[in-house]
């Protein structure tokens, strides 16, 4: 990059220096292989989670998503896909 003494001249966060190094548009290539998605959810597992959630939610001294997530079958879920799930459902 020829110009890219000019934008040295003003303060730049690590995201804005590693896409003037790597190239600009690199940055937004990284966002979208670290945004890796979950297995969907299948009716099966949706309805496990419904199960969970009312089963649990008035226990009193326990995590309700933590209690979900030790009883939740098939593919190992995260505790953000979980929440978020709850919340679209």
């Amino acid at each position: 990059n020829k110009k890219a003494f000019v934008e040295l001249l003003f303060w730049k966060s690590p995201a804005a220096v590693r896409e003037m190094t790597e190239g600009y548009g690199s940055l937004q290539e990284a966002e979208g292989a670290s945004r890796r998605r979950g297995p969907p959810w299948t009716p099966q597992e949706e309805q496990e989670l419904r199960e969970l959630y009312w089963k649990y939610k008035e226990v009193e001294g326990e995590d309700v998503i933590a209690a979900i997530l030790a009883r939740l079958p098939g593919p190992r879920r995260t505790r953000r896909q979980v929440v978020k799930q709850l919340v679209r459902l």
